[in-house]
């Protein structure tokens, strides 16, 4: 069967968590890099990959690679690749995005252009037409070039993977499905434990958390952009990964997740949220201050993306909130809690030292996950 290569991108420092995930689909992996995970697969990867990837941004379908340090030799090398075998005549296709780092060859507007000139040049002399009409399918192409070595992926997936579907309400300063999805997967978490996010906004983090705990697929109520590359991959690879999706849905689970927040118009955009996610009824919502939480249960998880005080006027309030944020998980004795922020002076206000300090990007924000790590729950005597 032919084998394709794929790229994912995904948050900068998540890399081994989406690294997991591409393996535990069946996948081989043939680079890792900052930022972006290299993997190769069958036909079907094109579905997969995009129904079942929590953390992944997008799935690239990578097309080829080369070295290029002037405009001369990218035109050549961009029109060596044979377009014609994955560009119908009629297909809309160009460069969406350029970056280039540590090249010689910097300026994006101009990569696109050449590109797309030497594009139409391949197909030109295949097609035999002086000019396309582009009106079939979408096939944008993504271009990074770093030190000099270009490399091409056509975009698979559309929207960014974030965008399950569900999030049709949101509050200010949301966290993105995938940032969301990695950050519980970084954790101990398992749907037998409860989990609180007192900083709950839109209730991305509770509804993710429910997601995994009843093996909900990210994509399946999505659609994606090579869905119209039928000549490449036929529709009956995009049938069978839903069809797999639903198959291993879990139904017959409790848990026990709670998203709190102070807002009361967040928690109905919440509440409204993990029902178009189809979790609603394993996530309880309330308004509620983090001042008051609380919980009578053992060995629960925190897992929470509090205000940062990014602007100006809100830095004052940050001293209080982290102090606050410290007493509250105090007073939980067995509990973990895990926090991504971008607050430098957090752990000081916490009053309390991280087992573990992880920096990550949060789009482009330096931020810091921090683990606070409780007791293990006792083992279970086993059934005689």
């Amino acid at each position: 069967m032919e084998k394709f290569e794929f790229i994912c991108p995904c948050h900068f420092g998540m890399e081994a968590v989406l690294k997991k995930e591409i393996l535990d689909l069946g996948y081989e992996i043939t680079s890792v890099e900052d930022g972006k995970i290299t993997f190769s697969g069958d036909v079907t990867a094109f579905a997969r990959a995009n129904v079942f990837l929590r953390t992944a941004e997008r799935v690239l379908w990578k097309v080829g690679s080369f070295k290029a340090e002037t405009f001369e030799e990218l035109f050549q090398g961009t029109k060596a690749i044979a377009w014609e075998e994955i560009l119908p005549v009629d297909a809309k296709f160009w460069v969406t995005k350029a970056n280039s780092v540590k090249s010689k060859l910097f300026s994006p507007s101009d990569i696109q252009s050449v590109m797309k000139k030497a594009m139409v040049e391949r197909m030109k002399q295949h097609y035999k037409v002086a000019r396309f009409e582009e009106t079939g399918a979408a096939f944008p192409v993504r271009v990074s070039i770093l030190k000099d070595v270009v490399t091409l992926g056509i975009d698979t997936s559309g929207e960014s993977l974030h965008k399950r579907g569900y999030r049709k309400m949101i509050v200010k300063a949301p966290i993105e499905e995938t940032l969301a999805a990695a950050l519980i997967m970084l954790t101990p978490w398992n749907r037998d434990r409860i989990l609180v996010d007192p900083f709950c906004g839109s209730g991305t983090i509770p509804i993710e958390a429910a997601m995994i705990g009843a093996n909900i697929a990210p994509g399946m109520n999505r659609e994606f952009q090579a869905e119209a590359w039928t000549h490449i991959i036929p529709k009956k690879c995009w049938y069978a990964a839903v069809e797999e999706a639903n198959s291993k849905i879990v139904t017959d689970i409790d848990m026990n997740i709670q998203g709190y927040d102070i807002d009361n118009e967040a928690v109905k955009a919440a509440r409204q949220n993990a029902i178009d996610a189809g979790v609603d009824k394993y996530i309880h919502f309330q308004v509620r201050d983090v001042k008051e939480l609380n919980n009578p249960k053992k060995y629960g998880f925190i897992i929470t993306n509090p205000p940062y005080g990014e602007r100006l006027e809100d830095k004052k309030d940050m001293p209080a909130l982290y102090e606050t944020i410290g007493k509250a998980y105090a007073r939980l004795d067995s509990w973990s809690m895990f926090m991504i922020t971008s607050y430098e002076d957090a752990v000081k206000y916490i009053g309390k030292q991280p087992d573990k300090n992880r920096k990550l990007y949060n789009g482009m924000l330096k931020t810091y996950f921090y683990s606070f790590m409780g007791p293990k729950p006792p083992k279970k005597p086993k059934s005689e």
